[in-house]
């Protein structure tokens, strides 16, 4: 657990230099990103039955990283007070004072301008869709203070690009885009609880929710329940766009790993075994997308 009070040294002058707003955006750790793109490639591939436009996967795929990028601006904003109360988030630019909260807000207002401008070259359904995900983007921060299963409106703003890409597509809404939106939201909660155990004793001690806290010792059957309910609903998804067995044997293999990782769970684990779960998720992402692919076959 770490101190309240942060070691004698003199503070950064704030300065908006590359390396800075890099580390702001967490250019060098890129999950996030993959996490929040993958249920659009899903969706994308799923809408065009196996065939996704070149122009779309590229602007879904640039959207995530320039959207991701604006929400850990906006979640850093909301939380640099109690970012450097956290041992693992305590060098985080805002934190630390090596940027201002007004170099976040100019760098927030760079990224939004060009999510607008991909969103200048999508349909009209889509383009009134976006604003639900910046709406949700910037809601999730301040539930940490409120909510005790905040984890669930991170997987709503992860969610919400599946419903804007199938809209993409098909310039309409089909019950598959739901499906899928709703298990992408059981499946952040899922991946973002592991996520949190890393910081459940700061948490605990700052006073703020998590999953994490609110499951407790039964974090592992919260885990696999939630989990279970996210693969039935893609089984649905599956079911109702007519996807071949493909999909239905990736996803039992799918199933597989996710029991493995409540098993760890159940015994506890460490907050590095904790980070490591969570980054397997992004090859969970991977692997449902080729299962969706090969189904459409």
């Amino acid at each position: 657990m770490s101190s309240d009070v942060r070691p004698d040294s003199s503070p950064p002058t704030p300065a908006l230099s590359p390396a800075n707003a890099a580390s702001l955006i967490r250019l060098s750790n890129q999950t996030g990103t993959v996490l929040l793109l993958l249920p659009s490639l899903w969706a994308l591939v799923l809408a065009s039955e196996g065939r996704p436009s070149g122009t779309l996967l590229l602007i879904f795929s640039a959207g995530a990283f320039v959207m991701r990028s604006a929400g850990v601006v906006m979640n850093d904003w909301a939380d640099r007070a109690f970012d450097r109360r956290v041992a693992r988030t305590g060098t985080r630019p805002l934190a630390c004072g090596a940027l201002s909260p007004g170099h976040a807000v100019l760098c927030l207002g760079v990224l939004l301008c060009a999510a607008a401008g991909l969103l200048a070259f999508l349909n009209s359904l889509t383009v009134q869709l976006a604003p639900v995900a910046l709406g949700l983007a910037a809601l999730y921060p301040f539930t940490k203070r409120f909510v005790r299963v905040p984890q669930l409106f991170l997987g709503l703003a992860f969610g919400w690009g599946t419903v804007m890409a199938w809209a993409a597509v098909r310039n309409h809404l089909d019950p598959a885009a739901w499906l899928l939106f709703a298990s992408t939201v059981c499946w952040a909660t899922a991946y973002d609880t592991i996520y949190a155990l890393q910081d459940i004793e700061d948490d605990r001690r700052i006073g703020i929710n998590s999953s994490a806290l609110c499951f407790g010792a039964k974090v592992w059957l919260a885990v696999g329940l939630i989990e279970l309910l996210m693969l039935g609903l893609l089984a649905t998804a599956g079911w109702v766009t007519q996807l071949n067995w493909a999909f239905y044997g990736v996803l039992a293999g799918v199933a597989g790993l996710m029991s493995w990782q409540v098993r760890r769970l159940r015994g506890g684990v460490s907050p590095a075994e904790a980070l490591a779960m969570f980054q397997h998720h992004a090859g969970v992402g991977l692997v449902i997308l080729g299962g969706i692919w090969l189904g459409t076959w």
